[in-house]
């Protein structure tokens, strides 16, 4: 059981090997690549773009005054690594690392894909 797992990993490590970029900024291929710090946060991708995407999510916030809990939605836009370009599309549930500040907007970059769009966590 265990040579199996073992032997899945490697593989696995061989086609991250074999894929590249031309990205100067993806935290994995890049020349100059942008450290990851800070916070993390997983979303659903509501629109993509070249170089970067929007991921939206909930979070939920409770209100003193009447007791009460409200769900807010946050919306954040994050570098799409040129390696990531295929595979990523919307309605995908990724997650987002913070770097450094990019561009005006983005300060965020896309580090994996969790799951595809329309299958469950148990699939």
């Amino acid at each position: 059981m265990e040579k199996k797992k073992n032997t899945e990993r490697k593989m696995e490590k061989k086609k991250e090997e074999k894929i590249s970029c031309a990205d100067q900024f993806c935290p994995i291929h890049g020349k100059n690549k942008a450290k990851l710090r800070g916070r993390t946060f997983q979303g659903k991708v509501i629109r993509k773009f070249p170089g970067r995407i929007t991921l939206s999510f909930e979070r939920v916030l409770h209100d003193r005054k009447y007791e009460r809990y409200e769900k807010r939605t946050t919306k954040l836009h994050a570098r799409l690594p040129d390696c990531m370009k295929e595979d990523i599309n919307v309605g995908d549930y990724i997650e987002i690392a913070e770097c450094r500040k990019l561009s005006k907007i983005i300060h965020f970059i896309v580090t994996k894909l969790i799951r595809k769009e329309g299958k469950n966590e148990s699939d």
